[in-house]
């Protein structure tokens, strides 16, 4: 399988959780040490702080897709670049993510960074 075929399947099981509310399964896709960059919520570092931001992305359910649009790696480490969206395509972004093989060969996200389509206007 290809780096980019991983990168693709990690973010398949995130979404999966994340249609079925699961913010924990959304969380086992990150680092113990990950951080996590977005417009929506403050900056978060850590799976126990992913799992209780997702707690709050996660409640209301949805359509969520995540696409690989990009991916390379180098030994240990990979990138991606991830288009989101949520199903009715009004909430939708960009996200530049940071992925590193654990001992057991799979792929988890160490570092993401969020930017939406459409920000907010600043002073708004």
């Amino acid at each position: 399988m290809t780096f980019p075929d991983e990168a693709q399947a990690l973010f398949d099981r995130m979404v999966t959780a994340y249609r079925a509310g699961d913010a924990g399964g959304c969380a086992a896709c990150f680092t113990e040490d990950a951080v996590l960059l977005s417009p929506y919520a403050p900056e978060t570092t850590g799976r126990a702080a992913v799992e209780a931001l997702h707690r709050d992305w996660t409640a209301p359910g949805g359509a969520k897709t995540l696409t690989v649009i990009e991916a390379e790696s180098a030994g240990d480490l990979g990138w991606c670049l991830v288009a989101y969206s949520e199903g009715d395509g009004s909430d939708g972004g960009k996200s530049l993510n940071v992925l590193r093989r654990q001992k057991d060969g799979s792929w988890l996200i160490s570092h993401c960074s969020l930017a939406s389509d459409d920000p907010p206007l600043l002073g708004a």
